[in-house]
């Protein structure tokens, strides 16, 4: 087992360019979704089987940290699959499709996949996307193949800022560490560390240092962050005393109308 590895994207000096977008398709030969305006320079919308990264443009949050003369801010996140330790994805997939590599990352099996798209519904990140040709899922392997070959993820190789850093996930942790305490000391309170410790889903594979609150980003936060089997264990309870309650009414109801029939019987 190679020591785990992972991404830091430190959103503070991403630019926006999608050269990481950009490198992901030509590596993964993903020829991407149909050109669609969408009022802003994001016209990718959204992680898919098409767009394993996807650039985040978040408009004018006048409560941002990092902020212009008008009090706007103009927010940026590449944003990824987080490939995270404990993973929802595998938890409800049927078929053992998804798996984690020597790598500590989380892949999916084209040819173990069913395309039943559990996957999707409990990805809290939408990073999963069915693809109709091929009929299954898929989503950012980490670039898995170039891994194998000792080379770095394309999307990490393009970024021309650093934004998105690569490496063990020791040496990312410290990275971050180091840069977070920077900003603060330059003032930026509110910037903080995303999946960099195990609160978020034990921990991610791929974390992020934002400049606002993980839901400026629609991202969960740590209380929010729950497996399906977990967050569902309310559900799985009441549903279960309701059959209960259901079950004894249709006992009582049936020995009600035993005792009536009974007594009509007597009478005759």
């Amino acid at each position: 087992m190679a020591e785990p590895v992972g991404f830091f994207t430190d959103t503070s000096v991403c630019i926006g360019c999608k050269a990481c977008e950009v490198a992901c398709k030509e590596w993964n030969q993903l020829p991407g979704d149909a050109p669609q305006f969408r009022g802003s320079f994001d016209n990718t919308g959204k992680l898919d089987a098409q767009n394993f990264r996807h650039v985040k443009f978040i408009d004018l949050v006048p409560e941002a940290s990092t902020v212009s003369g008008n009090g706007a801010a103009w927010l940026m996140m590449s944003d990824i699959c987080k490939h995270c330790t404990n993973a929802s994805c595998m938890e409800v997939c049927p078929t053992n499709a998804i798996v984690k590599t020597e790598y500590n990352t989380v892949y999916i099996q084209p040819d173990v996949c069913n395309g039943c798209r559990d996957c999707m519904s409990a990805c809290p990140y939408g990073a999963i996307g069915f693809n109709e040709q091929t009929g299954v899922v898929a989503k950012c392997t980490m670039c898995y193949d170039r891994l194998q070959a000792n080379m770095t993820p394309a999307c990490a190789k393009a970024c021309p800022t650093q934004s998105i850093q690569f490496g063990t996930l020791s040496d990312l942790h410290a990275k971050a560490d180091a840069r977070l305490a920077t900003l603060k000391a330059q003032g930026y309170d509110k910037a903080n560390l995303y999946g960099r410790d195990d609160s978020v889903y034990g921990g991610l594979g791929a974390f992020f240092l934002l400049m606002e609150r993980p839901e400026v980003y629609s991202l969960p936060n740590a209380r929010n962050a729950k497996l399906p089997s977990r967050n569902n264990f309310g559900g799985y309870l009441n549903g279960f005393v309701i059959a209960a309650i259901g079950a004894l009414a249709a006992v009582v109801s049936f020995r009600k109308r035993g005792i009536a029939e009974n007594g009509e019987g007597s009478a005759r």
